[in-house]
């Protein structure tokens, strides 16, 4: 009986040990979850409001996606926004069901505006074409058609040669079917992608460098932030600005014509 006795007690101890446990990893992890989203909050801030383009980047322009809701172009425009890229199709079945009524909308209020395909590194380069210029057909756009290529969110079993040889198909199928074209990406997708098998043509870069710093990419947009706030948008939306001057931007845009 009086084994029996320690045993239960030695069990309550440890019981109560396991509940300090329990109730410690939660508060670490509540704890955590604090800091990191003060982070967050931080890296947010800086990079919102950090970048200040000045007069020598007047070309200012945001590109938007389902994520943005509806969006007020007019009031976009008012808010010293020149231009929008609008999200119109992914991979080889995925179309924006509010390309043609957004464009239609962006044009009146003014804004210049183009299309761009998420690259889906899995599927085939010519498919993803003909998705692509299907979800544009009967849209008026003023700058190049636009392939976003990058590794994140991307299947990233394909290796880089058979992704390359892939964007290739897709840049020849567009260009033969009379579309200009550009490529978005980012610093290594630049390395991997771009410098590989699309050189020679306009490069839309995503830093969040000044644009000061980066003159030398060879790039004649980039994107700055994720996190802007524009009137006429909800919540954040990226940042893009095209790197020259107003009578540079009008010179470019009349390539497109």
């Amino acid at each position: 009986m009086v084994r029996r006795k320690k045993s239960n007690s030695r069990n309550k101890r440890l019981s109560r040990l396991t509940q300090r446990l329990v109730l410690a990893g939660v508060a670490c992890v509540i704890v955590l979850f604090g800091f990191l989203s003060n982070r967050y909050h931080l890296f947010e801030r800086v990079f919102r409001y950090n970048i200040t383009l000045g007069k020598n980047y007047p070309v200012r322009g945001i590109d938007i996606s389902k994520y943005n809701g509806s969006v007020d172009f007019k009031k976009v425009a008012d808010d010293d926004i020149s231009f929008v890229y609008i999200k119109a199709s992914e991979g080889v079945t995925v179309k924006s069901s509010s390309i043609k009524s957004n464009a239609k909308k962006a044009r009146e209020a003014g804004l210049k505006v183009g299309a761009y395909h998420f690259f889906r590194m899995n599927r085939d380069g010519g498919l993803q074409a003909e998705n692509f210029m299907a979800a544009v057909k009967g849209v008026h756009m003023d700058m190049p058609m636009v392939i976003d290529v990058e590794d994140w969110t991307n299947v990233r079993t394909v290796s880089r040669s058979v992704v390359n040889d892939r964007i290739k198909v897709m840049v020849n199928t567009l260009k033969r079917n009379g579309y200009r074209v550009m490529i978005y990406t980012n610093g290594d997708g630049k390395k991997h992608y771009y410098d590989v098998s699309c050189k020679g043509l306009d490069l839309w870069l995503c830093t969040f460098s000044h644009p000061d710093d980066v003159k030398g990419k060879g790039h004649v947009m980039q994107q700055y932030s994720h996190w802007g706030r524009v009137d006429g948008i909800e919540g954040s939306v990226d940042l893009d600005v095209f790197m020259g001057s107003r009578s540079e931007w009008k010179a470019w845009l009349r390539q497109n014509d």
